[in-house]
């Protein structure tokens, strides 16, 4: 064995027993040896600190950076020898790793596994062991960021990246071959039996690379056939993402251009990880990118091997007319036939405000559905089962968001409705039911006059959508006559802290305004 790979085996042991994994992977294969049933693979997640990795040994650290899938091997080969051992001995036996002499340290190694009995009794051969490395962090240093403007001319290998963006689409949970077991078709082949060869899922790999039927047999040539009784099967979900700076589009900046384009990437979540995104929120996660070919279409994917949610931010969506407030189900875009749920405007403002127009340009029944929301602050998407190869599915999503909306006065038939405020009375709202007006919070009446005056109350209602547990004000305050002569400076300081908002409302004046 070479002698620097026999050291970065090595320093992956130490790494295992000093950080606490060496005792998570004995439990792990307890619990697979408990369970006296055979798989084709067995899967062990582990969790490396690339800054103590490289400490111990750079050569490593750099291959868990930059070279996963061989440190992938460096660790399965690791585990196996942990695998070869019994219990006792890993937690009373401390072999002297400072010995510099390899050939002792294989010596000891040797002794044990001779030693000692199996803690996976079923376990044959080290193609079964699944290892899945989890870095805790990578370097915060520009080349481990993702750029997609630069993927694939400048990244040929397949290694860890950080990205971030928001979740505009997400699909439902289906199944993945984690593992494979596979048996010569030749009776009388040595490999029509045993675990000779064992396909297991890697990072960018389809179904159909996993598993099909066009591998044949390295010793007889004959097809090879999958033992299906054998097969491991883990959960996916397909994630459709957006860089934050692309919000920008859905607030109104690029209204002079008719004709636009959001591009998204997917992300792969498997397993430990499905579920763990949420529509609408923006997540920080390390992975490792690949190109899938669809047909004639390629795909940059990023499979995801660590999430982390993001701080909340304040948001501000200004919602198309041609397009639906909420969540609407659609064929997933990667041809799996599954059902994928895409988030629109009202969950892409989460945590901040959808301004959706002009309420009398909105049908009837999408009037009633805003009128549900804001009464539940929830969302029911309907996957109907016989269309998406499933059974039928009902996704409760919760709506974090405050809507803001207007009716134009110049616009309305003028025809009043009883009502007992005068001032909605002006309007003609017979379109609008009257449980809807009242399921929103606040009524401002613009004009020419006073659409400056309420930007001091827009201010402060803006800023408790943002941040609802601050408190604004002090009660106690003891205000002078001073303070009073300062109060219209203050105003012109609200007012130029609120320019965006300015040019949202000299749109709205004459018109009434709901929130």
């Amino acid at each position: 064995m070479r002698p620097d790979l026999l050291k970065m085996k090595e320093v992956a042991l130490i790494y295992l027993d000093r950080s606490g994994g060496l005792q998570k992977f004995v439990d792990d294969c307890k619990r697979y040896n408990d369970s006296k049933q055979s798989y084709a693979v067995y899967r062990f997640i582990i969790s490396v600190n690339p800054s103590d990795i490289a400490e111990l040994d750079v050569a490593l650290g750099n291959q868990i950076l930059h070279k996963p899938m061989k440190a992938v091997q460096i660790f399965q080969s690791v585990s196996e020898f942990v695998c070869l051992q019994r219990q006792k001995y890993i937690q009373h036996f401390k072999p002297d790793f400072s010995l510099q002499n390899h050939f002792i340290f294989e010596l000891q190694v040797c002794f044990i596994a001779i030693k000692t009995l199996s803690l996976i009794e079923q376990l044959q051969t080290e193609a079964q062991i699944n290892i899945v490395l989890k870095p805790t962090h990578l370097p915060p240093l520009p080349s481990y960021v993702l750029s997609l403007c630069e993927f694939p001319l400048d990244y040929i290998s397949q290694r860890f990246y950080m990205s971030e963006g928001i979740v505009i689409a997400m699909g439902t949970v289906v199944k993945y071959t984690q593992g494979a077991r596979f048996l010569c078709s030749e009776e009388t082949c040595p490999f029509s039996e045993g675990f000779n060869y064992i396909r297991v899922h890697i990072p960018g790999a389809t179904e159909s690379a996993t598993v099909r039927n066009d591998f044949v047999c390295s010793l007889c040539a004959s097809p090879l056939q999958e033992d299906m009784k054998f097969r491991v099967l883990g959960d996916k979900q397909l994630v459709e993402m957006i860089d934050a700076k692309a919000l920008s589009a859905f607030q109104g900046y690029s209204n002079n251009k008719p004709h636009f384009r959001i591009q998204s990437f997917t992300v792969f979540l498997r397993d430990e990880l499905s579920n763990k995104m949420k529509i609408g929120n923006r997540y920080r996660f390390i992975g490792i990118p690949a190109c899938i070919q669809n047909c004639s279409q390629v795909t940059v994917c990023i499979e995801v091997n660590s999430i982390q949610l993001c701080s909340p931010e304040a948001r501000g969506i200004r919602h198309p007319a041609s397009s639906d407030i909420f969540p609407t189900v659609s064929k997933d875009k990667h041809g799996t036939g599954t059902a994928s749920i895409q988030a629109c405007s009202a969950l892409l403002a989460k945590g901040g405000i959808c301004f959706i127009g002009d309420l009398l340009s909105q049908k009837k029944d999408k009037l009633e559905l805003l009128q549900s929301v804001l009464e539940s602050r929830t969302t029911t998407v309907f996957i109907p089962g016989k269309k998406y190869g499933d059974v039928d599915q009902q996704v409760i999503l919760p709506i974090q968001t405050s809507f803001w909306t207007f009716v134009d006065e110049d616009s309305s038939s003028k025809k009043y409705v009883q009502k007992d405020d005068t001032l909605i009375g002006k309007l003609d709202l017979r379109s609008i039911s009257t449980n809807l007006i009242d399921a929103f919070g606040l009524l401002i009446h613009c004009n020419e006059l006073s659409c400056q005056l309420v930007l001091p109350l827009l201010d402060h209602i803006m800023k408790k959508a943002i941040d609802p547990e601050e408190v604004p004000y002090t009660i106690s305050q003891q205000f002078r006559t001073q303070d009073y002569e300062e109060v219209p400076l203050y105003f012109v300081w609200l007012q130029m802290q609120c320019f965006h908002l300015t040019s949202l409302m000299k749109t709205l004046c004459s018109k009434e305004m709901f929130i």
